[in-house]
């Protein structure tokens, strides 16, 4: 993985913590966000972790040109600015995880490795956060939501649905694969047509969408 931040203590400071699991291996680093784009065109890493305020180019901004470049690299922001606008911004550019530098550190290796896998991670008060905004606000009811969720997810097939569920459970491909007897290449083409057909960019963008429209079991 690769990891960008600014400031050269907290770069070792993650970095510690990352390789407390054996697991994860750190192959870059980077002090700004062109930095970060570089990096990760030359090792193609599974996963970069991103703060947002860095110079040059911030995070956000190296984020969105990290999914659209190296779109088999997912991003995580990591970041002590928990800000809607920010939030938003950072699901809304593609990214697959976002969590606090105020953190545990057990949710930075959790987080990673989950986007690593496929799936989608947001640190609890994260979740919290994006959860009460989709049940507040002009348009924003849970009735209202749920409704025009359901209109959006009736242009999937079954199968799709069956995945789009599954896809918001949390599960990542190779798990989603498993379940519905599939190959995980069938899996993927699978989630590449639901972006497609939802108009949604990421897996966080797709998940909130099965929830909003009842599909999911947890």
């Amino acid at each position: 993985m690769l990891l960008a931040d600014d400031e050269a203590m907290v770069r070792a400071g993650v970095r510690a913590i990352l390789d407390t699991d054996d697991a994860i291996e750190v192959v870059a680093e980077a002090a700004d966000g062109v930095e970060a784009i570089d990096a990760v065109r030359h090792h193609r890493p599974d996963v970069a972790v991103l703060d947002i305020r860095m110079p040059r180019m911030d995070g956000l901004a190296a984020a969105a040109e990290i999914r659209s470049s190296v779109p088999e690299t997912a991003v995580v922001i990591l970041t002590t600015f928990s800000e809607d606008a920010y939030i938003a911004r950072a699901l809304g550019d593609g990214a697959s995880g976002f969590l606090l530098k105020s953190g545990d550190p057990r949710e930075l290796i959790a987080g990673v490795k989950a986007v690593a896998d496929g799936a989608a991670y947001l640190s609890p008060r994260i979740a919290k956060r994006v959860i009460a905004e989709l049940s507040s606000g002009p348009g924003g009811g849970i009735m209202a939501r749920a409704a025009a969720a359901k209109e959006r997810v009736s242009v999937l097939s079954p199968r799709e649905l069956e995945v789009l569920a599954l896809l918001g459970d949390g599960l990542t491909n190779n798990v989603i694969a498993e379940r519905l007897f599939l190959v995980e290449g069938t899996v993927k083409a699978y989630v590449s047509a639901i972006f497609l057909r939802l108009d949604v960019t990421n897996r966080v963008q797709a998940a909130i969408l099965a929830r909003e429209a009842g599909l999911t079991t947890t």
